[in-house]
């Protein structure tokens, strides 16, 4: 017969100064491994959340990203004027040729300086993404050396206020606006003119091209046309699932993550196995008793493993407690895809919860099966004679 949860549940509650200390660190423990995966669940997200289905981005064939692609203007003249590719109501092509160029910027606060991607759009590049809007001031006007930033961007970096002007080498640009991306990777750029950021960063090329197409079949015939075009040693791919991909960044984080929490679940664990050594030591006569009573070993075992598990799950619950707070907290890593400041948020799922939840009982199953196993093995009669 099994003994009732009631009588593990109550157990746990008697020594309350080892479970306290135990359960703290499991709470830690879990705490940590939630945080560390949402940092990687925010980046992948951020990445995931940009673009547009209808969208075609088109860049230098064997190029993983934007920032090491070329497109040559002349390449450009060609694709602007490709069948598949939607026209406004003045039946303009919707096309926006794109410079990306890094520079190198101080942070608020005297705290050092960091990388920042500069995009330079086309004329309807705002157009073709629609997750970016304008939240305060205007949109820049060509040919005047303005920008708009992103006003994530703008609270982490000197002279981002509307108005102020922002040197790159030798010459300046005026912020005219501040932009929000949504929660997208537009969150970590800035915005200019793309005939201007060529001529301002003396480049010739585009990096990449942006064309919207009518519907899925257009895309697919697109992509076909340019990647069969000798003219053009390119490669199209659509917008959302070129974002999908951009995320290198979050795989260090995932790895990070398992290594810290392998390395303090150890420690947990052997919280928890000296919590439950305790337990076994101090109801070496009740374990007994209970024998007598005709509970059998693999009950007094399963028994206690079910008391670890829950002292665990307690630990786990209140360690996900914990992490909560941070949830939509904004920060900021290196990307590894363009080595930019990438603005993104901590984002704590069911999901994480979950793995947390589980993370903890494991940790507790594994830290009491030594105590279990010394409880269930016990003798009757020198149990009995236990003082």
């Amino acid at each position: 017969m099994a003994l009732p949860i009631q009588y593990n549940v109550r157990n746990v509650f008697v020594r309350w100064r080892a479970t306290v200390a135990t359960v703290l660190g499991i709470a830690l423990v879990v705490a940590v491994f939630v945080l560390v995966q949402s940092l990687a669940a925010g980046l992948e997200r951020s990445s995931s959340n940009t673009g547009d289905p209808r969208n075609v981005m088109i860049v230098r064939n064997g190029s993983t990203a934007e920032s090491s692609s070329q497109v040559t203007r002349d390449q450009y003249r060609v694709i602007q004027y490709m069948p598949e590719i939607a026209r406004d109501t003045h039946d303009h092509p919707l096309v926006s040729g794109d410079v990306l160029v890094l520079v190198n910027l101080p942070r608020r606060d005297n705290k050092g300086e960091a990388h920042v991607l500069v995009r330079g759009v086309s004329p309807r590049g705002a157009e073709l993404r629609p997750q970016v809007h304008l939240v305060d001031g205007r949109w820049f006007t060509p040919g005047k050396r303005e920008m708009v930033v992103s006003r994530r961007l703008a609270a982490r970096f000197e002279n981002f206020e509307i108005g102020q002007q922002v040197k790159f080498g030798t010459r300046g640009l005026t912020v005219a606006g501040l932009t929000d991306g949504a929660n997208s990777a537009f969150d970590s750029e800035v915005w200019m003119d793309a005939d201007e950021c060529r001529a301002m960063f003396d480049r010739e090329n585009y990096s990449s091209v942006l064309v919207r197409v009518a519907d899925g079949a257009s895309a697919n015939t697109l992509i076909q046309r340019v990647e069969s075009d000798r003219r053009l040693p390119l490669r199209a791919i659509q917008e959302t699932k070129y974002y999908a991909a951009q995320t290198m960044t979050a795989l260090p984080i995932k790895i990070l993550g398992g290594f810290l929490a392998t390395m303090m679940s150890i420690g947990a664990v052997f919280a928890a196995m000296n919590t439950m050594y305790a337990s076994v030591g101090a109801r070496t006569r009740e374990i007994g008793t209970l024998r007598v009573l005709g509970y059998r070993r693999r009950t007094i075992l399963l028994s206690f493993l079910i008391e670890g598990a829950f002292l665990s799950l307690i630990g786990g619950a209140l360690g996900c407690l914990l992490s909560l707070p941070l949830h939509g907290y904004s920060t900021a890593t290196i990307s590894l895809e363009s080595f930019s400041e990438t603005v993104f948020q901590f984002r704590i799922t069911p999901a994480l919860i979950v793995e947390g939840m589980v993370f903890s009982v494991l940790v507790g199953l594994v830290g009491s099966f030594l105590p279990a196993m010394r409880a269930a093995r016990l003798p009757v009669i020198a149990s009995l004679k236990a003082v």
